[in-house]
């Protein structure tokens, strides 16, 4: 990549991520919460490293990744360059996508936040390797809010005798809930699904179970994300709204 080709990809980077950040301001306006309330988690699947570079440069702290091994590499490579760590020592990792449990061993520690935890065999798995770093990991609940058969996720139907399961694990801290509504499905139909996330989220809070927190909905995606925030959302996750086609920072 030259000079030339470098400064315009970020240039483009740049004026990508103002514009969804004034569209969260707006979205947040509209139902009078305060954008600051709403954090932008960077989907960087498939992206190398030096895209995230440009990231950091641009100004994002947050970055979701989906495979593992992908993931670590770029940690990885990352992390082991002195000066980057130390300008950038803020930078958070999240996984956000399905974490087989033959893949937790190498997850653990590695990042600050699991969003998907879709079954409490997945998480007890999560709490054992924990206890065996003597650490504590971060995680959300995946719920399946829709029924979709192909979908991850724990069924709302079960969600709260899971939460009072894992309050009994000594490390893992749940720090609040997940979606992902159908793919192609109508406005109405994703608000629902965002609206029933919230609505057993504030359930779970109300029941005030000692270790368990509701603070977090990580809820909404660069198609859907404005939606998200109206209906509560503390985290979106928004990959192609920020970075466009992956083809396009190959």
């Amino acid at each position: 990549m030259t000079v030339e080709e470098h400064g315009s990809q970020e240039r483009r980077l740049r004026e990508s991520l103002v514009r969804t950040l004034a569209s969260i301001a707006v979205a947040a306006g509209r139902v009078g919460r305060d954008p600051t309330t709403v954090r932008l988690v960077a989907v960087t699947k498939t992206l190398l490293p030096s895209h995230i570079v440009m990231a950091l440069n641009a100004g994002l702290r947050i970055f979701g990744e989906n495979r593992v091994q992908e993931a670590l590499v770029k940690i990885d490579a990352l992390t082991s360059r002195e000066s980057l760590e130390r300008s950038f020592s803020d930078v958070s990792w999240h996984m956000i996508g399905h974490l087989q449990k033959n893949k937790v061993k190498s997850v653990v520690g590695k990042f600050d936040l699991i969003h998907a935890v879709d079954s409490l065999a997945l998480a007890q798995i999560i709490n054992d390797r924990a206890r065996a770093l003597e650490t504590s990991q971060q995680i959300l609940l995946q719920v399946n809010v829709s029924g979709e058969v192909s979908k991850y996720g724990l069924s709302p139907t079960v969600i709260r005798s899971t939460v009072h399961e894992i309050a009994c694990m000594k490390h893992v801290h749940l720090r609040g809930l997940m979606t992902i509504p159908p793919l192609g499905g109508s406005s109405q139909q994703t608000r629902a699904i965002f609206r029933g996330l919230r609505s057993l989220a504030n359930d779970i809070e109300g029941e005030g179970i000692a270790a368990v927190e509701m603070k977090e909905l990580s809820m909404g995606m660069s198609d859907d994300y404005e939606i998200a925030i109206e209906e509560g959302a503390t985290m979106v996750r928004i990959g192609r709204g920020i970075f466009g086609e992956r083809k396009a920072l190959s």
